[in-house]
């Protein structure tokens, strides 16, 4: 591996992977899975191209794109599109990497890929933001398609980029079809797309808080801290004050907002964060605003682990390597029984280290740690469902939609719960790991299905 450049955050996500597998029995019990851990890791297709675009004064400019296409053994490559300075192929590995076994934990038939550009919307005109999304698509048409690979938002492409981006595949191939997901509503979108991630997130959580309780808890009255502040964390907000929590903090990239009364942070608040998200606001107006500085605080530069002075359940939906091991010691102290996260990678590898050691000390009195390729997999299932309604050309009710949902979760619960208990054996009153069984569960299918098609042997 000597011969590669630095990859830190695939790295990262392999080695937190890999130790998993290594600390389970699933070698002991399938030994030839070391080598489909060995030919998992690399992609199958790497695309990387350059994109010329026009800005408003007539002037050239030229951005680097990519789409890493992991792994396609269960489907066709599935997995957002970035739009932020600072993409690049090893964030964009790890990301792919990670999707790879998140949707194996859907149970949908979808394989994982990643890509985006260094380009940054910050400061662009709508105008701009449009050329650029359509030399962008100029390039990628020729490597997607609804049986190929099956692109969909991230951080910088908002529903508006996906239609610019729809409409710009359509112009150049003459042809209709489910080729993004995302999409509007009236155009091959599914209801509770937006939504999904945030409430999936939510079900997920709630099936943990069932199980660690006995079924004597739910969210009812639990103080909620969330990071974050866009798409995830609203819903994920909105669904835990309709589930009865409290939510406590929101962040963005330049500070955290805590609440300092008992009402947390309200619907209606929620609503005008979304609103100023829109316009790239920061939340630090919202702070200042003579309307909320009585029930807020607004900590510029910081994160809101520390700030939060008792805390049940956190929900980092930032960004990744958003909570430190200093932190996840913070939240053990605020009294944190429940942390999943809704960002992918949210934990460091240090923070989960101090999450699991709790878990085998504290056994049922400890903090519970679930991982992103699991909690947050609501999104790509939607996504996924997205997909179902394209090929059938159908559109099912959002009540339909819900529903699949929640058993989507459930089952991936179970599913990293069962394989937690089978590969990792836990002591009397201790959780099963649910980073060990989502790492198991969803490597081993993708495993079984590359052997079954001779990927290796």
């Amino acid at each position: 591996m000597s011969n590669l450049p630095s990859e830190p955050e695939f790295e990262q996500a392999y080695k937190e992977l890999s130790s998993t597998l290594e600390n389970s029995s699933l070698f002991e019990k399938h030994p030839e899975y070391k080598k489909a851990l060995e030919v998992a890791a690399i992609p199958e297709r790497i695309i990387q191209f350059r994109v010329t675009w026009e800005n408003d004064k007539g002037e050239v400019q030229v951005n680097r794109g990519f789409r890493v296409q992991y792994n396609s053994a269960l489907g066709p490559y599935k997995g957002g599109l970035r739009f932020h300075p600072t993409v690049n192929l090893s964030i964009l590995k790890f990301l792919g990497f990670e999707q790879v076994f998140k949707n194996a934990l859907t149970g949908l038939s979808m394989g994982g890929g990643k890509g985006g550009a260094d380009f940054d919307p910050k400061g662009k005109s709508d105008n701009e933001i449009r050329k650029f999304c359509v030399a962008f698509m100029r390039e990628l048409n020729k490597h997607i398609g609804a049986d190929t690979d099956v692109p969909a938002g991230d951080i910088g492409v908002s529903p508006r980029e996906i239609g610019w981006l729809f409409g710009a595949y359509r112009a150049e191939k003459n042809k209709w079809e489910g080729v993004l997901t995302g999409k509007g509503g009236t155009w091959g979108g599914s209801l509770i797309r937006p939504e999904a991630t945030g409430y999936g997130l939510v079900y997920y959580v709630q099936h943990m808080i069932q199980y660690a309780s006995g079924g004597k808890e739910s969210f009812q009255g639990k103080r909620v801290a969330i990071s974050g502040s866009g798409n995830v964390a609203q819903y994920a907000a909105l669904k835990a004050i309709e589930l009865g929590a409290t939510i406590i903090s929101l962040s963005d990239s330049k500070g955290c907002l805590i609440a300092t009364d008992d009402k947390g942070i309200t619907p209606d608040l929620v609503e005008i964060i979304a609103d100023m998200k829109v316009k790239r606001k920061q939340l630090s107006e919202l702070a200042e605003s003579s309307e909320y500085k009585s029930k807020f605080k607004y900590i510029d530069g910081a994160r809101p682990w520390v700030h939060c002075e008792k805390v049940d359940i956190a929900l980092p939906s930032a960004t990744q390597n958003e909570v430190s091991g200093e932190e996840a010691e913070k939240l053990i102290e605020a009294g944190a029984k429940f942390i999943a996260e809704g960002s992918n990678m949210g934990c460091t590898q240090e923070a989960i280290n101090t999450f699991e050691k709790a878990r085998k000390e504290k056994k049922g009195d400890a903090i519970w740690y679930a991982p992103g390729k699991a909690a947050n997999a609501g999104g790509v299932a939607v996504s996924g469902l997205e997909m179902a309604q394209n090929s059938a050309r159908l559109k099912w009710t959002s009540e339909e939609v819900d529903e699949k949902l929640k058993g989507i979760m459930k089952n991936c619960f179970e599913n990293c719960l069962s394989t937690a208990k089978e590969y990792v054996p836990s002591a009397e009153g201790e959780f099963p790991s649910l980073v060990a069984g989502g790492n198991i569960a969803g490597f081993s299918k993708v495993a079984a299905a590359m052997k079954d098609q001779g990927d290796w042997w």
